[in-house]
C-alpha cells in the first residue's frame, strides 16, 4: 500500500508542476513591458517605437482591423498642408516603404518622400496594410485583434492589468492609442469632449462658428417639426462651448475601372423623405452638395466628406454617443454611418431631383475589388475625427498653436492648420438652414501650411495622482481647437512614436511616466529620427491674425481700441484679418433690426485738420448687413454713412472706401459704429484715414 502511495503522490506533483507551469506560461504570453491598446497610427507607431528601444510589447486591437484610418481609406495624405521636413521618423520611414513597394513591383512611384514639398501623397489602402503590418512584424510586435477593453484594474495611481473580454494583459506601462480615449477614461484620468467655450481659454475659435453661408431653406416639415439631416433648431450661445464632436463619415477607396469595379451596394433600406432638405437645397440653386473625389494610384479614388460642402458624407451629430457606446454600441453607430453613406449615394445617383450631371458623375463609381474584400469592399474604418480628449498635465489650445508655439519638452512637431468639419446642422426659427461648427483652414499664405509649434511631453501624461503609468498620444490633452490641429494621421504617428519610446524607457527606469527626465527622452527622440526644433519661416502667426497694423499707412484703428457698448463677440474665422480677429454683433437667425444698443467707438485726435478718406476692413459675406451705420464727429463737423457689408473689398485690397471726412485736430474725433437698423451681422475689423495727402 505504502508502495502504491509513492507513484501517486509523485504523479500529483509532476500534475501539479505542469499546470502551475502552463498557467506561467500563459501568464507570460499575456505580460509584456509595454502594451498599447488601440492599432490606429498613433498606436502601431507608438508599439513599433517602443519595441525598437528593446521592449517587450503587445498591440491589442478591438476590432478585426489594423491600422485604423491610414489603412482603412484615408489614402490621400494630409500632410500636403504641413511642414514635411518636421514630420520625420517612423511617418517618414512609413511613406518611404509605402513607395518602395511600388517601385519593387516594376510600378512608378505615386510621390517622392525625400522631397518635402506641398505635393500630394497618395497611396491604396492594401499597400498601407502590408507595410504597417511589415513594420510590426520586424519590431517584433505581438498584434491580437477582437480585444475588446472591459476594465482595467490599479494599485493606487497604477495600472496593474487590462481586461478584455478575453482575457486580462499586465504591463509595466501603458498606451492608449484609440482615438476615443477608452483606456484613459477607464483608468480614471479627467477627460473631456466636445466644445470649450471661449472664454475658457481665450479661444476666438472656440464656441459656435458660423463661417458658412445660410441656406435659404425651410428646415421644417408641415407639423412644424425638424427634417430628417437636420439636428436642432437652437444651436445655443455662440461664445458657449457643447458636447458636440465634429462629423464623423468613411472614406471609401472607389474606382470607375470596370475589371475592378464592383457595384456600389445598395442600403439595406432607402427612405426617399430622409433627403428632403437636399431635394430642398438643389430646388434653390444650392451648390456643395456632394463628396470630394481625390485620384489615387490604381485608378482609384479616395472619397471624402466636403470640408465646404452643404450636404456630404459626414453624418452630422451622429457621432456624438460614440465615445460613451459600449461595443454594441459602437456597432449600432458605425452601421447608421455605413446606412446613411450607401443612402446618399443612392440619393446622388437616381434621385430625379438630381441634376444629372451629379448623377452621371457618381454612377460611374464602385467600390474596388481588391480592396477590403473581407468587408464586402466597403472601408472597415470608421473616420473619428474627435472624441475624448484628455485633461493632462498641459492643454494644448488655440494659443499655443498661434502665438507660444516653442516648448521646453517637445516630442514632436505638429503643423496642421487648425480645422474642424461641421458639428451642427441647424433650422433657423426665422427661416433658413445653416451648418455649424467649421473652422476652415487656418494656415500660412505661401505655402498653404499650417503653423508649426511644439507639442509637449506633458501634453500626452495624465495628472500623476490620477494614473502614473499610462501614456496618452492620440486622445491627448488639448481643447477642440487644439485637437482640430493635432487630429492628423501624420501627426499622430510621429506622436505616438514619441510615447512609445517614452513608454520603453519609463518601464525599464520603473519610474512614473511623469518623472521621466527629458534629456534622456530627448536623446532617445533624436535616436529615432524626431524632429524637435521649430522650422524657421519667414511667416509666422499673430493671436490668429495675418495683418499688422503698424505695416499699413495712414492713421489705422483696430477693433481691439475700440470701447464696445452692448452685445459684442470676437472671432478670426474670416481672414484676413487686422491684428488679433475682429469683433461682431447680431445672430444668423435674428431678423429684427437692431436697436443701437450694440456700439463700437474709436477715439482719436488727429495730427493736422483737413480732408481725410475713410476706410473700413470687414469680411463681406451674405449674412452681413446691408446698412451699418458709420458716424463721424471731429469738432464742428459730423457726418454719418451706411456701409454695405455684403460687398467684397476691392480685389488685393484689406479695406474699402466709406467717403470723405473734415477732421479737426486738437479735438476728439468720434468714429461710432452701431447696429441701428440693421438686420445680420455688423463686423468692426479695423479703420483707415488717409490724408489727401496720402
Amino acid at each position: 500500500m505504502q508502495m502504491r502511495r509513492k507513484p501517486l503522490i509523485r504523479r500529483f506533483f509532476i500534475a501539479m508542476t505542469l499546470i502551475a507551469s502552463m498557467g506561467q506560461k500563459a501568464m507570460a504570453e499575456n505580460d509584456a513591458d509595454v502594451i498599447v491598446y488601440g492599432a490606429t497610427p498613433g498606436g502601431f507607431c507608438a508599439a513599433i517605437a517602443a519595441a525598437r528601444e528593446g521592449a517587450s510589447v503587445i498591440l491589442l486591437e478591438p476590432s478585426d482591423h489594423v491600422g485604423a484610418m491610414s489603412t482603412g481609406g484615408l489614402s490621400h495624405c494630409d500632410s500636403n498642408q504641413m511642414v514635411r521636413s518636421t514630420v520625420m521618423g517612423l511617418f517618414d520611414e512609413w511613406h518611404t516603404r509605402v513607395v518602395k513597394d511600388y517601385t519593387s513591383r516594376g510600378l512608378n512611384a505615386p510621390y517622392q518622400p525625400s522631397v518635402k514639398d506641398q505635393a500630394l501623397w497618395t497611396f491604396e489602402p492594401h499597400v498601407a496594410t502590408r507595410v504597417t503590418n511589415q513594420m510590426l512584424d520586424e519590431a517584433g510586435v505581438k498584434v491580437l485583434t477582437n480585444c475588446y477593453l472591459k476594465s482595467v484594474t490599479k494599485d493606487g495611481p497604477r495600472i496593474t492589468s487590462l481586461v478584455t473580454k478575453n482575457r486580462a494583459f499586465a504591463a509595466r506601462v501603458f498606451i492608449d492609442g484609440t482615438y476615443e480615449g477608452d483606456l484613459m477614461a477607464a483608468a480614471g484620468v479627467d477627460w473631456t469632449i466636445g466644445r470649450e467655450g471661449r472664454e475658457e481659454y481665450g479661444e476666438s475659435l472656440a464656441g459656435k462658428q458660423y463661417p458658412k453661408k445660410k441656406m435659404k431653406l425651410n428646415g421644417f416639415d408641415n407639423q412644424g417639426e425638424l427634417l430628417p439631416l437636420l439636428t436642432t433648431d437652437d444651436a445655443g450661445p455662440e461664445e458657449a462651448g457643447d458636447k458636440n464632436v465634429m462629423t464623423y463619415s468613411f472614406r471609401l477607396c472607389l474606382t470607375e475601372a470596370a475589371d475592378n469595379r464592383v457595384p456600389m451596394p445598395k442600403p439595406a433600406s432607402y427612405d426617399p423623405a430622409v433627403f428632403e432638405i437636399v431635394r430642398r437645397a438643389l430646388a434653390a440653386n444650392e451648390k456643395g452638395i456632394g463628396f470630394d473625389l481625390y485620384p489615387l494610384p490604381g485608378n482609384k479614388f479616395d472619397g471624402n466628406n466636403s470640408i465646404g460642402g452643404q450636404f456630404s458624407m459626414g453624418l452630422i451629430g451622429g457621432g456624438n454617443e460614440w465615445h460613451s457606446a459600449d461595443e454594441e454600441g459602437r456597432k449600432k453607430i458605425w452601421e447608421k454611418h455605413k446606412q446613411y453613406t450607401l443612402e446618399l449615394i443612392h440619393f446622388l445617383t437616381t434621385d430625379l431631383s438630381v441634376p444629372a450631371s451629379i448623377r452621371d458623375r457618381y454612377s460611374k463609381l464602385g467600390l474596388c475589388k481588391d480592396e477590403f474584400a473581407s468587408y464586402d469592399h466597403f472601408s472597415p474604418a470608421l473616420y473619428v475625427r474627435e472624441s475624448r480628449r484628455m485633461k493632462g498635465m498641459v492643454v494644448i489650445s488655440q494659443k499655443d498653436i498661434l502665438e507660444t508655439p516653442e516648448k521646453d519638452d517637445p516630442i514632436a512637431i505638429s503643423s496642421f492648420p487648425i480645422d474642424s468639419h461641421d458639428c451642427q446642422r441647424i433650422a433657423l426659427k426665422g427661416g433658413g438652414v445653416i451648418n455649424e461648427g467649421t473652422i476652415f483652414p487656418v494656415r500660412r499664405a505661401n505655402p498653404k501650411q499650417g503653423y508649426a509649434y511644439h507639442v509637449p511631453y506633458r501634453s500626452i501624461v495624465p495628472k500623476p495622482e490620477q494614473c502614473d503609468n499610462l501614456v496618452v498620444p492620440v486622445a491627448l490633452s488639448c481643447t477642440h481647437v487644439g485637437i482640430s490641429s493635432l487630429r492628423i494621421e501624420g501627426t499622430w504617428m510621429i506622436i505616438g512614436q514619441s510615447a512609445g519610446i517614452a513608454a520603453a524607457l519609463a518601464s525599464r527606469s520603473d519610474a512614473p511616466v511623469q518623472g521621466l527626465p527629458y534629456p534622456k527622452l530627448r536623446e532617445r527622440l533624436l535616436a529615432q529620427k524626431q524632429v524637435l526644433e521649430l522650422p524657421d519661416v519667414s511667416e509666422l502667426a499673430t493671436a490668429s491674425g495675418f495683418i499688422d497694423a503698424k505695416t499699413l499707412p495712414g492713421i489705422v484703428l483696430d477693433d481691439a481700441t475700440a470701447k464696445l457698448t452692448g452685445k459684442w463677440s470676437h472671432s478670426a474665422n474670416f481672414k484676413p484679418h487686422v491684428g488679433s480677429g475682429y469683433v461682431f454683433s447680431g445672430a444668423p437667425s435674428d431678423k429684427t433690426a437692431g436697436d443701437g444698443s450694440a456700439t463700437a467707438t474709436f477715439q482719436i485726435k488727429v495730427p493736422k485738420s483737413g480732408a481725410y478718406h475713410l476706410l473700413m476692413s470687414y469680411s463681406a459675406h451674405e449674412t452681413r448687413a446691408t446698412n451699418v451705420p458709420v458716424t463721424v464727429t471731429s469738432g464742428s463737423h459730423k457726418k454719418h454713412f451706411a456701409v454695405d457689408q455684403t460687398q467684397p473689398l476691392p480685389s488685393g485690397q484689406h479695406f474699402k472706401s466709406v467717403g470723405s471726412v473734415q477732421l479737426e485736430s486738437g479735438v476728439e474725433t468720434a468714429i461710432t459704429i452701431s447696429n441701428h437698423q440693421t438686420v445680420g451681422f455688423v463686423i468692426v475689423d479695423a479703420l483707415q484715414l488717409l490724408s489727401d495727402e496720402q
